[in-house]
């Protein structure tokens, strides 16, 4: 169930919108009213996607925008194009993100491995949320949603690069909540269990049945399920939630 007209006049950004959670979150936000600034480092992707979405939304409300999160001059000159372009920034969803290696003990898991994975997951997470917020505090509003992971509350065995890199970003979320609690700014996490992406699709089979196992459904999450928690995270609705990671696991929760 979608509700038509939500984010009417707010405009999003969406990081990884080309494909996995970031497009489906994204497409969603269209449905519901939104414009949309659709970025991702794979450009021949994101076009195609952008394109498509231009078909069914044609009131010019979306924008691809080639982004690598890891690149702060880059993030911020996108961020400028973005502002530029619709005349404000209200939400930002970070769903861009890496696995990295998986299925492997710490000891086998290279060290470029785990930092690559640090870079894409954690720093990237910083640098969007840094460069968005400017535009956020000049009208006093703003929704920012960066994607976690219940890896990064627990912990996955065989994914350390992973598991650390999300826990980071759930650390991210509480402090750049409470810098923001005064401000009709929230920042907040989305930590689901294994959701059917291409991401999951490419991760070691073993490592995957792992995962599903410990989750009390016994069912992977849907697209549908993650864009329909994600939107209302970022909606004017919720207004006295910040600095928070919610949970999307099927039963596999973590205080």
């Amino acid at each position: 169930m979608t509700f038509p007209n939500r984010f009417k006049d707010r405009v999003a950004v969406v990081t990884g919108g080309a494909q996995g959670l970031g497009k489906a979150i994204a497409w969603r936000l269209l449905e519901e009213g939104g414009s949309v600034a659709i970025c991702d480092r794979d450009e021949a992707l994101g076009h195609r996607v952008a394109a498509s979405a231009q078909e069914a939304f044609p009131e010019d409300r979306v924008r691809f925008l080639p982004l690598d999160i890891t690149d702060d001059a880059q993030v911020e000159s996108v961020f400028a194009e973005a502002y530029s372009h619709f005349g404000r920034l209200d939400i930002l969803i970070n769903a861009a993100g890496i696995v990295g290696p998986n299925n492997v003990s710490i000891t086998e898991t290279p060290t470029e491995g785990f930092e690559e994975v640090l870079r894409v997951n954690l720093t990237g997470s910083f640098l969007v949320t840094k460069h968005i917020l400017p535009y956020m505090q000049r009208n006093d509003y703003g929704r920012v949603l960066l994607i976690a992971s219940i890896a990064g509350k627990e912990g996955n065995a065989g994914m350390v690069s992973y598991s650390a890199s999300k826990a980071g970003v759930i650390g991210l979320v509480k402090s750049v909540g409470k810098e923001s609690a005064e401000s009709n700014i929230t920042v907040n996490g989305l930590a689901p269990a294994v959701i059917r992406t291409q991401m999951v699709e490419n991760m070691e089979p073993t490592q995957v049945d792992y995962m599903t196992s410990r989750i009390p459904m016994k069912r992977c999450g849907t697209l549908d399920e993650v864009s329909a928690l994600a939107t209302w995270i970022v909606s004017e609705e919720a207004s006295f939630n910040t600095g928070f990671t919610f949970d999307l696991t099927g039963g596999r929760a973590v205080y």
